[in-house]
């Protein structure tokens, strides 16, 4: 995670070690009273700032073509089978993908500290006559890099997926996971429903 430059403090600036167990309980009740008050504002402003740093750091956006060159195709790689992609192979797919619009979704988190790309998602939205002729959403190739685990990173993305299925009038959104994710997906939101059949033709 990036350092805030107003995290650092000048060396010729003397550092301020202010807690509750050094607080003089004797003296006047109006300084002890403004010290406290102090002390709980600058707490509160420095999680603030750690959660703003986060959100800075690791925010959730669409795919752009300039991240082949941050390391997406090797993202998907620690997920399954992903050979080499050429840059005209990838920008192909990527305006195919365009054509598509808001119904085929790939969003990913970039870590902009160091400009790799450390997560990523999909959902494609397919419509239905059933329903009323409803849709449903298809979340798909998520993975977060391993170096970046243990962040809450997948959980922004599925977040990110459902948030965007539910404003495209979804009436439901699913997805496939292994036994090991089961319990990740159930912390998402999601329950088990059934099985999965997969028929491979290559």
């Amino acid at each position: 995670m990036c350092v805030s430059p107003a995290a650092v403090r000048p060396e010729s600036e003397p550092p301020i070690f202010l807690n509750r167990t050094n607080l003089s309980s004797s003296g006047d009740d109006r300084r002890l009273l403004w010290q406290r008050e102090f002390l709980l504002s600058a707490e509160r402003m420095q999680s603030k700032e750690s959660s703003l740093n986060e959100e800075e750091s690791f925010p959730v956006r669409k795919l752009e073509i300039s991240d082949k060159r941050k390391g997406f195709i090797e993202l998907l790689q620690q997920l399954t089978v992903c050979d080499s992609v050429s840059d005209k192979e990838f920008e192909g797919r990527f305006q195919e993908l365009s054509l598509y619009g808001d119904d085929h979704l790939v969003c990913v988190i970039e870590d902009n500290c160091y400009g790799k790309i450390v997560a990523t998602g999909s959902v494609f939205i397919e419509k239905k006559f059933i329903r009323n002729c409803g849709k449903v959403g298809h979340i798909e190739d998520v993975v977060v890099d391993s170096n970046a685990r243990g962040m809450q990173l997948g959980k922004k993305i599925i977040a990110f997926l459902s948030d965007h299925a539910q404003s495209m009038g979804c009436y439901k959104v699913i997805l496939d996971c292994s036994t090991d994710n089961k319990v990740f997906y159930e912390k998402c939101g999601f329950k088990q429903k059934e099985i999965q059949m997969v028929k491979y033709f290559t």
